[in-house]
């Protein structure tokens, strides 16, 4: 009688099938369905050396391939299909049998299939996998949220296939319904983020001192040795240098387009649902919008006429600006993203651990990177507070960044360079260390047309000013 498979794995697109790979490299029998038989076919003869494959052409004779409770990682898009396949899977479940849904799906959708299953005695696991084709092959990083005791059934496996740093897995329980997903939301919309950074850096280097990419390439290759340590950076080097069959630079040929599949816009749009000041992502979610507007900007292009930048012979010093203006925003990027978990956690109970969710992004995920250990340390030592801007390492490194940080963006605005990331992040600086701002003028603003009231400074309480009356301030 042939052994049953550990865990299954339905839906073999590269995503899925490096999963399954994954979990049989680790030594665990991994059965695996998809709609399209050929794929399942393709994934066996190309792979299935690599460990204990159990194949299936139908659904029911998938899921009597797994031990029970069976533990199912669905790995299709999201959306409806993800609750299509739920559909089609419940007949043939049993009580206690989980599903895992491994793809980006939104944490609400997330939230509503834990309830809607627990209501049929099936246990739901959302589950934020991060690193690409690469990082589930070889191992990613992963954000499992739903029960304990459903993540107990799968811990031993996905501990196993996740990425490991100094011996730690890059997966850990999240907390319960859609936290997992909503945490790996977050990572993409840091992602955008410290892409829109590196990019704006990249535009730099070229428009105003005329670099050529391999010559950029070599100083990001060079901020790997520091701080700025990180997959991004490092790929961004990689990209820089490639050379396509024209003999050019691959990156000069691509066209300046950016897509995006939604998660930043997630993100964006829970902060604004939650009132946290997530600047540096909503302003890369713009920039990435802008840059679909292609035929919008070059009728502009014509409309607006300005002088080309005049190109500046580049010294050390001015490397050294956007490295710190790169630096320091980024942390602002990151402060803002776990502000922004910190807020949800309160928000919709989930008790979050941020310093662990610090050491999950250490390895296999897309933001990767040596800064993260900075980021857990102060979580786990009880001083990140509620903003990271606030602890002693953050703060001193965005000061002494300051004056280059500055430097940075008025040059870019001197010169018509957009730099969104960088001006937001430090407008946000500038606005988060005044005790004092001008919204008292805005809230009288909202008082005159509105009554919306405000308060004072001298005395407690709500006051409300009859601007059209009498002028007199009265109790509100």
């Amino acid at each position: 009688m042939q052994q049953l498979a550990d865990i299954g794995v339905l839906g073999l697109a590269v995503m899925g099938a490096n999963l399954a790979r994954n979990a049989a490299r680790k030594g665990f029998g991994v059965a695996v369905f998809n709609r399209n038989g050929a794929r399942t076919d393709e994934l066996i003869g190309e792979h299935g050396s690599e460990g204990r494959f159990t194949p299936s052409k139908t659904i029911p004779d998938f899921v009597a391939s797994i031990a029970k409770p069976r533990a199912i990682i669905i790995m299709v898009k999201a959306g409806q299909p993800v609750d299509q396949v739920i559909e089609e899977l419940l007949p043939h479940l049993e009580t206690g049998d989980i599903i895992i849904d491994g793809g980006n799906s939104l944490y609400t959708d997330t939230n509503r299939r834990f309830h809607y299953l627990k209501e049929r005695d099936i246990k739901f696991i959302g589950m934020g996998v991060s690193g690409g084709e690469e990082g589930a092959l070889e191992g990613p990083s992963m954000m499992p949220g739903g029960t304990r005791e459903a993540y107990a059934r799968i811990e031993p496996i996905v501990t196993k296939m996740a990425a490991q740093v100094d011996g730690e897995p890059c997966c850990a329980y999240i907390g319960t319904e859609g936290s997992g997903h909503y945490v790996k939301m977050v990572h993409n919309g840091i992602e955008y983020a410290d892409m829109q950074l590196i990019t704006e850096a990249y535009d730099l280097f070229k428009t105003v001192y005329g670099l050529e990419a391999p010559a950029i390439a070599d100083i990001f290759a060079e901020w790997m040795k520091g701080d700025l340590d990180s997959y991004l950076i490092d790929i961004t080097s990689a990209v820089l240098r490639k050379i396509d069959s024209t003999g050019k630079p691959l990156v000069d040929s691509i066209v300046d387009e950016a897509e995006q599949k939604g998660t930043g816009r997630w993100t964006a749009q829970s902060a604004l649902d939650l009132g946290v000041p997530l600047t540096s992502i909503t302003e890369a979610v713009f920039a990435r919008a802008l840059s679909g507007r292609r035929a919008q900007r070059a009728e502009a292009e014509k409309l607006f006429p300005h002088a080309a930048p005049a190109k500046r012979q580049i010294t050390q010093a001015d490397i050294d600006a956007v490295k710190d203006a790169l630096y320091a925003s980024k942390i602002v990027a990151y402060a803002q993203g776990f502000e922004h978990l910190t807020v949800a956690s309160e928000q919709f109970g989930w008790d979050l651990k941020l310093g662990e969710v610090a050491s999950l992004w250490r390895g296999g995920c897309i933001i990767r990177a040596r800064f993260l250990n900075r980021i857990r340390d102060a979580y786990d030592a009880g001083v990140a507070g509620p903003n990271l801007l606030l602890q002693d390492y953050f703060r001193d490194a965005v000061s002494k960044a300051e004056p280059n940080w500055r430097k940075v963006v008025g040059l870019a605005i001197e010169q018509g360079i957009p730099v969104p990331a960088f001006s937001s992040s430090i407008a946000y600086y500038d606005g988060l260390r005044r005790a004092r701002g001008p919204a008292n003028l805005l809230q009288g603003l909202r008082d005159y047309f509105g009554a919306h009231t405000y308060g004072r400074l001298d005395k407690p309480g709500k006051f409300h000013t009859r601007w059209s009356q009498d002028g007199s301030e009265i109790d509100a």
